[in-house]
């Protein structure tokens, strides 16, 4: 198997879909001899966050001198972004070794008359055999939905639980109500685990506890940064851990208030993993966070005008997107470029985004099937903003955009990670010229 047919083996798996439970995964990493047992996990589940405190944690890790496997999802420019060792992305020659393995394991699997695993089941069981075979210290762990019945939680060897802010989303799989996708969510807690909490509302923390209680397993709850310095290019701030540690004038580079909770979070989980024998010092977290890099995240992209992209796709996001808005860019007058997913929130994603738009340009976000045409989005912004235009692809949509900009104006392109790739590789280009 070569790289092209590895990619067009993921494009084929498509068609299985979405199949919440963990049957498939056991059948599929049984057959594996169960990878997964062989490492340890910090897994992070809920709704906005989850990929930022991965990339906080395994930077940070990384920085202190382990091996560490990050497993991520949606990706920005490159498949293999999903499965990595010390940021690096697994290379071609892996992938192929490895998805001709795990491809085998699946042609068996329906031979014996069993369901083909879906997509997900494949990349997740794909990544532990890629981890193991690499004799990685430790794995930090995205849940790709939910948590409880997400092929990720096959896992038994949990060492850290994070549970970063939980809202409203994917309903149709996780449930009507806040407290039943908390439920879903607190899943990932294994017994006598640790388990870290961002700053929650109070019926999704008592879900978390509750579940915390009955795996026996230790929470504690996030407390906020103090002496905060904000910035586009980077924020400094000072935080008391949980054990009382005290660390003053800590520095990121990820924009965006709420980066600094995810960055406290981050600090809670390392903190806790010192008591499992990964030890870390002050100067490695310092240097870790410092380093640490997440595209797409209200990522500036470009100066004069400026250029900020930022994947915020459901209500909460799209709320601290708003409340970032309010903190850089008061008085600022700001071009939208949207693109959304039709089975996203998107009617909650323009309401708490439309006000603070002078002209709001509507795209189809490219080759995803689960795309909202760029028509249907610009119909229900008309019913909140009088100035919509409708852009055929990126290209033209970031050119409008640039057209309409005063060089002290803002650019912010939304509303998807999925389309973000396409969006760099375009503003890289015009940068170039």
């Amino acid at each position: 198997m070569n790289y092209a047919q590895a990619l067009e083996y993921v494009e084929s798996l498509k068609n299985y879909g979405i199949v919440p439970g963990l049957s498939n995964i056991k059948e599929l990493c049984g057959r594996l001899s169960n990878p997964q047992n062989s490492l340890s996990f910090v897994h992070i589940a809920g709704t906005n966050g989850k990929g930022s405190v991965l990339a906080f944690v395994s930077t940070v890790l990384k920085t202190a001198g382990y091996k560490v496997g990050r497993y991520v999802s949606p990706v920005i420019s490159d498949y293999r972004e999903k499965i990595q060792i010390n940021n690096r992305p697994i290379t071609q020659k892996a992938l192929c070794e490895c998805m001709e393995e795990v491809k085998g394991v699946c042609d068996g699997i329906v031979e014996d008359g069993l369901p083909h695993p879906t997509p997900f089941e494949v990349e997740t069981a794909l990544a532990f055999l890629y981890f193991k075979k690499n004799n990685c210290d430790i794995v930090v762990l995205e849940t790709g939905m939910g948590g409880r019945e997400d092929a990720t939680n096959l896992i038994t060897t949990t060492k850290v639980a994070v549970l970063v802010p939980i809202s409203m989303d994917h309903m149709q799989y996780l449930g009507k109500t806040l407290e039943e996708i908390a439920w879903q969510k607190a899943g990932i807690i294994k017994n006598g685990s640790y388990v870290i909490s961002a700053k929650q509302e109070t019926p999704v923390l008592q879900v978390i506890a509750k579940e915390a209680k009955e795996r026996v397993a230790s929470l504690t709850c996030v407390k906020d940064a103090g002496k905060i310095k904000y910035g586009l290019e980077k924020q400094k701030f000072s935080y008391e851990t949980s054990s009382g540690t005290k660390l003053q004038d800590l520095e990121i580079t990820l924009a965006g208030k709420h980066q600094v909770e995810n960055a406290a979070v981050a600090i809670e989980v390392v903190e806790k993993l010192a008591c499992c024998g990964y030890t870390v010092s002050e100067k490695h977290l310092r240097k870790g966070l410092a380093e640490t890099v997440w595209p797409g995240r209200f990522q500036v992209m470009g100066k004069r005008p400026l250029f900020v992209m930022d994947g915020a796709h459901n209500e909460d996001a799209a709320k601290k997107l708003a409340e970032s808005i309010r903190f850089y860019f008061t008085n600022k007058r700001i071009i939208y470029i949207m693109g959304i997913l039709k089975d996203k929130e998107y009617e909650k994603v323009i309401a708490e985004t439309y006000a603070y738009a002078d002209q709001i340009i509507a795209l189809t976000p490219p080759e995803n099937p689960r795309a909202l045409p760029a028509i249907d989005l610009a119909q229900a912004l008309k019913d909140y903003h009088p100035h919509i235009t409708v852009s055929d692809s990126v290209e033209e949509a970031v050119e409008m955009a640039y057209l309409l900009a005063g060089k002290e104006d803002v650019i912010i392109s939304f509303g998807s990670l999925s389309y973000l790739g396409r969006l760099t590789d375009i503003l890289n280009r015009r940068q170039k010229k």
